[in-house]
């Protein structure tokens, strides 16, 4: 899979980075830009793309 493939990502994640990107253009930022900052905010919520499901968040330390 080359770099920047979206095609892991889940339907509702492709959403959530549009209207993020969208936002961001509103702002002034460069359609390039946005791009960038709306996947790397989805990428910091969910971890990366196909992580649907219960269950998928890290475990706390149980020290």
């Amino acid at each position: 899979m080359p770099r920047g493939d979206k095609d892991k990502y889940t339907d509702k994640q492709k959403r959530q980075a549009e209207h993020i990107e969208e936002s961001y253009e509103k702002q002034g930022v460069s359609e390039d830009e946005a791009e960038k900052r709306a996947w790397a905010t989805i990428n910091k919520q969910d971890g990366g793309g196909n992580l649907s499901g219960s269950g998928r968040k890290k475990p706390s330390d149980s020290k």
